[in-house]
């Protein structure tokens, strides 16, 4: 294999902070964030916003953009309408279309950085490294590629589509072609008139098959899966509409808070699998409108509930994958070679280029082997059994600890953006009353946590995403769901607006200067 699936590393290291060799002391921090996408970015801009100035933002590439930097394949977009797919409070009037390409995304995430006045705050070239608690301090200890720091509060920003997830197929790693994931795309690999082989059907590839089809010589693409998609009512922004969102207040707020009460339907629906069964006629017309062999139509037919995986939205895929340069391949693959792929037919399949669209580490995430919590737990020690938090934000046994977009906070019906303001104001409501009460820090208790797992678990029994007759990236090894929020945003907002510190272990340092904690 002549390429390396490298992570999206990158740029300087300021040098600021210094190491334990001796090079000059460590900078405290009130909060230190990891991450630089919409988590990190949005926590950033709040903080200032609450004249909270005492804090990084540490980034292991070389600038801000998290999902939308790193995932630049040909054809990337949203498909949750721009309008919503923004901060609330930073809405932008200049969105092209209905659902924003990725460079736009990409561009306007950059924006924020600049126009908030926060890259002073970030330090590029700074990958977490490992992040430990230290209890007679109440601080955390963070070791990052560019150096050292202590920090009253740690809050990752750090997702859980950061992590490609690479197929375990035998001879892969002996393949002497080019091979690439898609959210490390390799723009200097030229694919024309080449032939590729793509691994997975889901939401990257639904988007770069058909904008790399017409150039390949030959694709074969590699289906375990197949997915219920949908047509995209994708529609250019007209000039009445650019006049009225740049010109008319309150306008642009409308159409946003319109869209995320409108979806809020769907969480109804999908909380009903045989009410999820009568919608998913859409995607079924869809596919009989898209492709008229019954044959083939019978091999992209899911036999899941729609919405059990994500349901996905496109107007090329099916006209893309019906070309005659493109061949379905549903059997399986068997194993690799250096020159091809073997499948479980026993038919080989000569190529020079492996493109894999197989997701990424969702319920697996890598941060939570760089985590140690009271008494030196690793925090993938903790989530032996399942991930689970108190709220998708904090986690027994790691005071201090906020984790945006943590367990249960992924959405199959609306904007991510709304879980991850809601966790930010969660953030915010912790530090006042932190200040407040003059705390050190503060750890959910264990009884709480269990609890409010035990009710999403109960709320989760019989939704789509458990009872669809599916297996998706959603569930864990075991079968149980760590991953979705199964019911309205509204409900995770009014549960994340106020901090309660009923449910959570406080601790105020005694002394100035001194380390012991007295729990109140």
């Amino acid at each position: 294999m002549t390429s390396i699936l490298e992570p999206a590393h990158g740029g300087g290291v300021s040098g600021e902070a210094r190491d334990a060799a001796g090079r000059g002391p460590t900078r405290h921090l009130r909060v230190a964030v990891i991450g630089s996408g919409f988590s990190g970015l949005g926590t950033a801009i709040r903080l200032l916003q609450q004249g909270i100035d005492d804090f990084l933002v540490f980034e292991r590439a070389d600038e801000v953009g998290g999902t939308w930097r790193d995932n630049s394949y040909p054809g990337c977009a949203c498909d949750v309408m721009s309008h919503l797919y923004s901060f609330s409070f930073a809405q932008n009037p200049h969105w092209k279309s209905t659902f924003g390409k990725r460079d736009e995304l990409y561009a306007y995430l950059r924006d924020c950085a600049d126009r908030f006045g926060v890259r002073p705050h970030i330090r590029f070239g700074h990958e977490l490294i490992a992040a430990r608690w230290d209890d007679a301090t109440r601080h955390w200890h963070i070791e990052t590629s560019g150096g050292e720091y202590t920090a009253q509060v740690l809050v990752t920003g750090t997702g859980y589509l950061s992590e490609p997830a690479l197929p375990d197929i035998p001879g892969l790693a002996d393949f002497e072609g080019k091979v690439f994931h898609s959210s490390r795309w390799d723009h200097d690999h030229d694919l024309a008139g080449r032939r590729v082989a793509v691994i997975g059907t889901g939401a990257s590839a639904i988007q770069f098959v058909p904008k790399i089809q017409p150039e390949v010589g030959h694709l074969d693409l590699y289906q375990r899966t197949p997915p219920w998609v949908g047509p995209k009512n994708d529609k250019a922004t007209s000039p009445l509409q650019a006049k009225l969102l740049r010109g008319l207040p309150g306008y642009q707020n409308f159409r946003r808070n319109f869209n995320m009460w409108g979806r809020e339907i769907l969480a109804f629906v999908m909380a009903r699998p045989k009410v999820a069964g009568k919608m998913q006629k859409m995607a079924s017309d869809h596919l009989k409108k898209s492709v008229a062999d019954p044959a083939l139509r019978e091999r992209l037919t899911p036999d899941y509930v729609m919405a059990c995986k994500r349901l996905l939205f496109s107007n090329t895929w099916y006209p893309a994958i019906q070309q005659p340069n493109v061949e379905l391949v549903t059997d399986g693959i068997d194993h690799i070679r250096a020159k091809s792929v073997v499948g479980k037919d026993g038919q080989e399949r000569e190529v020079d280029t492996i493109i894999l669209g197989t997701g990424f580490k969702a319920v697996d995430r890598p941060v939570a082997g760089r985590i140690w919590g009271r008494g030196g737990v690793q925090l993938r020690e903790a989530w032996s059994g399942g991930m689970s938090a108190h709220r998708g934000t904090t986690v027994a046994g790691f005071p201090n600890l906020f984790m945006l977009l943590g367990p249960n906070t992924t959405l199959g019906h609306s904007s991510q953006v709304v879980m991850i303001e809601a966790q930010i104001a969660y953030v915010l409501s912790a530090l006042k009353q932190m200040d407040r009460r003059g705390l050190s820090s503060v750890e959910v208790r264990e009884e709480a946590q269990a609890a409010y797992n035990t009710a999403l678990d109960e709320r989760l029994d019989g939704t789509v995403w458990n009872a669809g007759n599916c297996k998706s990236w959603y569930l864990d090894s075991s079968g149980r769901n760590p991953s979705i929020w199964p019911t309205y945003t509204w409900r995770f907002r009014r549960q994340t607006k106020h901090f309660d510190l009923g449910e959570y272990q406080l601790a105020t340092t005694v002394g100035a200067g001194r380390p012991a904690v007295k729990h109140v």
